[in-house]
């Protein structure tokens, strides 16, 4: 299991990070992104607290934890800039926080992410088949999300990332303990979404991709 979009404490999650990767450890997971919301105000020091963080986790073996960052209702014109100043302060990938029917995210918020060439855009929503295109064109992985009211396009967006060829990622988005799924409960919510369990393997190959790709740029 692999999951590349949750949050702890530096936000608004309930667990400080270790505890959160612990509780993942035990649920069966390999890799934990912790991506937590950041704009202006707290991008640099949510970075410099994950790459604590990230060595000190060395000590748990069978879970990898990758320090990431999501950009949240930043208005557009400053997403670029924070997704370049994200990845120059250490961020191992860049999520946006996408413009999911459950929270008035600007319009626009979507395309200016794809364009900005973020890693993951979080629950997307009602996105346009223009966008879903872009984002196939550039790598941009669409998430499928199992969180309470980013949920409710999931169908949507699997079927339009299929039509345009836009690559997909499973994630959770959690903020609770409650919130971490086992890789069977991720399976199920997959499949939910008009998906099929080979879709599911390549969502977390996409992750795993994701993964090795910033290793490497940091080495």
């Amino acid at each position: 299991m692999i999951d590349l979009h949750t949050h702890s404490i530096l936000s608004d999650g309930e667990l400080v990070p270790s505890e959160l990767a612990r509780r993942a450890q035990v649920k069966g997971y390999r890799i934990i992104g912790i991506s937590d919301h950041a704009d202006p105000s707290n991008l640099a020091s949510i970075i410099a607290s994950l790459l604590r963080v990230r060595d000190k986790m060395e000590y748990y073996r069978n879970i990898t934890v990758i320090p990431g960052i999501e950009i949240t209702h930043v208005p557009k014109g400053l997403i670029g800039e924070l997704t370049r100043e994200a990845r120059r302060l250490g961020a191992m990938y860049v999520v946006v926080h996408g413009e999911t029917l459950a929270e008035p995210v600007e319009e626009g918020t979507n395309h200016e992410a794809i364009l900005a060439g973020v890693d993951i855009l979080a629950h997307p929503g009602l996105i346009s088949e223009d966008d879903a295109r872009l984002a196939g064109e550039r790598n941009v992985l669409l998430e499928i999300s199992s969180r309470k009211g980013h949920c409710l396009a999931n169908g949507y967006v699997a079927a339009i990332a299929r039509k345009c060829g836009a690559p997909l990622i499973y994630n959770t988005d959690s903020h609770a303990p409650s919130d971490l799924t086992s890789e069977e409960e991720a399976r199920r919510i997959v499949t939910g979404a008009g998906l099929t369990p080979d879709d599911f393997a390549l969502m977390q190959q996409h992750a795993v991709d994701l993964v090795k790709r910033a290793v490497e740029a940091r080495r």
